[in-house]
């Protein structure tokens, strides 16, 4: 049995990329969250922060997606 090491290293370092950007996108979608609700208490609207939150929470679910994408052959 023969490892390609540069292999395995491109996948670790791909996959923790993307797993670091998740969470951080994911992060940013709480934190406009809970800006809106903060500028709901003061009386405004907040629909800025609740459209960034959900572009980040889609995004999230997209990057989901596409990785089961590429795991299930019977999608392919």
């Amino acid at each position: 049995m023969d490892v390609k090491w540069s292999a395995l290293g491109q996948v670790l370092v791909v996959s923790l990329a993307v797993s670091v950007v998740v969470v951080v996108v994911f992060s940013l979608g709480v934190t406009a969250l809970s800006a809106r609700r903060t500028v709901r208490e003061t009386g405004s609207g907040g629909a800025g922060a609740l459209a960034a939150a959900t572009l980040c929470f889609a995004a999230c679910a997209a990057v989901v997606l596409y990785g089961i994408y590429l795991i299930v052959p019977q999608f392919h």
